[in-house]
């Protein structure tokens, strides 16, 4: 009978120890995985532990990426690091034979978009028809899962660098007296541009009315008014003013506003408007805003005066 009691005794304590083994266990995967759910590794995968042995650099520093959430997909059978590089499996049974894995150095611009694609199609659907697009700019060109240096968007190098590493045309007019701040800080190059495409020139960001990428800023200019100046519906902001910058005031095009003015209230050009100053427009006279002060529009005058 003592016998068995021992025995009976080693039995519930071995059975408790195996239950409270289980219950630690079950905890540990769960502080693995987020939100609790205990990883499923699909056929031919092998899950991002199986990487830290080579890549433990990378693996190490992915916990703080927003791709981490790659995890959670497809009912919890979501993965991280393959979901870009592919099944590991035979990467890792050929003891690391690079041509087995998706290399996106190794990979053409198309093959790259593709991949990214698969998941931010939805936020950009436009790229593949964009200019960087149909210039072969790959979406590593810009952006970076592992060295960013610009959280936002993880960007290789932060704007206006990275822009003008290939618009280099458009960088000096941002050192020119009047310039929008892109270089001091102020805003970027993404606020006007949408650099995954648009269906307007120079990928301008897309609106009801194509000056709100001005007016979202310049409110004082966005109306509505009881008198427009038609230019403004017309021809848009760009027809009188530089985007980017310009050695004239307020961003004009030209130096001379009475100058700006004639370009379609002249006589000679038939404008069905008012056909032009009555007054002499030489230099040493005032210019026309000085008297048409809300030239974009007025509340009170059709020839917006005050």
């Amino acid at each position: 009978m003592r016998r068995w009691s021992v025995c009976g005794v080693l039995l519930l304590l071995m059975t408790s120890f195996l239950l409270k083994a289980r219950q630690v266990d079950a905890k540990n995967q769960e502080a693995a995985t987020p939100s609790g759910h205990a990883a499923r590794i699909r056929p031919g995968y092998v899950g991002s532990d199986a990487c830290t042995l080579c890549h433990q650099d990378l693996v190490n520093k992915f916990s703080t990426n927003p791709h981490t959430k790659m995890a959670l997909m497809h009912s919890g059978e979501g993965v991280t690091c393959e979901n870009c590089h592919g099944p590991g499996k035979a990467h890792i049974d050929s003891g690391g034979d690079v041509t087995k894995i998706f290399r996106f150095t190794k990979a053409t611009p198309k093959e790259i978009d593709a991949k990214c694609l698969d998941c931010h199609a939805a936020a950009h659907p436009n790229f593949e028809r964009s200019a960087h697009g149909e210039a072969k700019v790959s979406c590593t060109s810009c952006h970076s899962v592992h060295k960013f240096e610009s959280e936002a968007g993880l960007l290789k190098v932060p704007q206006p660098k990275l822009c003008y590493t290939c618009h280099s045309d458009v960088k000096p007019a941002f050192s020119m007296p009047f310039h929008h701040r892109i270089d001091e800080g102020l805003m970027n190059c993404s606020d006007c541009h949408d650099p995954h495409g648009t269906f307007q020139r120079k990928q301008l960001k897309v609106t009801a009315d194509q000056n709100a990428v001005c007016t979202k800023c310049h409110t004082e200019t966005a109306g509505p008014f009881a008198y427009e100046h038609p230019v403004v519906k017309a021809e848009g902001c760009t027809f009188c003013h530089s985007p980017h910058g310009s050695p004239n005031a307020r961003l004009l095009n030209v130096s001379n506003v009475n100058t700006m003015c004639l370009q379609c209230h002249s006589a000679v050009l038939g404008f069905g408007g008012p056909a032009g100053p009555v007054h002499n427009q030489a230099v040493q006279y005032q210019a026309c805003t000085v008297c048409h002060t809300q030239i974009h529009g007025s509340n009170a005058s059709d020839i917006f005066f005050k």
